[in-house]
């Protein structure tokens, strides 16, 4: 997706993977493989800070513990 395109873009899923890594991905938009949406969507922004708070171990899960 190019930048214009992401402007243009209304609303935002966060979707994580098998990692419990965190990204947004557009709302509505088939999910690339290995990643599930967490049930959160807005604006870019609104799920840009929805992460920050959820998401505050950055290390992927297996380098975890």
């Amino acid at each position: 997706m190019t930048e214009a395109a992401e402007a243009t873009q209304d609303s935002w899923a966060i979707v994580v993977n098998h990692e419990e890594q965190h990204s947004i991905w557009p709302a509505g938009r088939e999910l690339p493989a290995g990643w599930n949406e967490i049930g959160f969507t807005g604006d870019r922004q609104a799920c840009l800070d929805r992460i920050a708070t959820l998401w505050t171990d950055l290390r992927p899960l297996s380098l975890r513990g």
